[in-house]
Parts: structure tokens; C-alpha cells; sequence
């Protein structure tokens, strides 16, 4: 099982501390599908300022494995679809 966002924050700056001791990172609610994972999908996609659409592909694609299967490959899909209209002008 992978650390907490506060373990992770504390090995990578020498144990001092730069988030809160209760970072929202630390609690999922519903569910363990981005616990488990080294750098959670909301920490990526905050620090390198992605947008909605993109995040939502990178969130399904991570949890996959772990939550809904095909169902998260197919979501991850449709926003690519998404991205490809909205950003591209590309229709299927």
C-alpha cells in the first residue's frame, strides 16, 4: 500500500512539514482506488495546472485497475473525445 500525502511530503523535504498535518490529500472518501497510489491523480494534475477535460482522462485512466475497469477506460475515452472536439474541432 502506497504512503499518505503527509508521509510523502515528509520524505521528500526532509521532514519538514509544508502542508497541514490533516491534508485533505490524507482522506478519500469512498473508497481506497487513489490511496493506494504514490502521487494521487489530484496532486499531478493541480501542480502542472491541467485542465478539466485532461484531468478527467488522467483520474480514470489511474483508477482503472482499482475501481470500475472498462467503465473508467470508457469515460477516460469519451473526455478524450471531448478534448478532441471542444480543443481540435474534430467530430467523429
Amino acid at each position: 500500500m502506497g504512503m499518505t500525502f503527509t508521509e510523502y511530503n515528509n520524505l521528500v523535504n526532509n521532514g519538514s512539514t509544508i502542508m497541514k498535518k490533516d491534508s485533505a490529500l490524507d482522506k478519500q472518501v469512498a473508497g481506497t482506488h487513489y490511496k493506494s497510489m504514490a502521487i494521487q491523480p489530484v496532486e499531478f494534475i493541480t501542480k502542472n495546472s491541467i485542465g478539466f477535460l485532461e484531468g478527467n482522462i488522467i483520474k480514470y485512466v489511474c483508477r482503472h485497475h482499482a475501481k470500475n475497469g472498462v467503465d473508467d477506460i470508457r469515460k477516460a475515452i469519451h473526455y478524450c473525445e471531448l478534448l478532441l472536439e471542444t480543443k481540435y474541432g474534430e467530430n467523429k
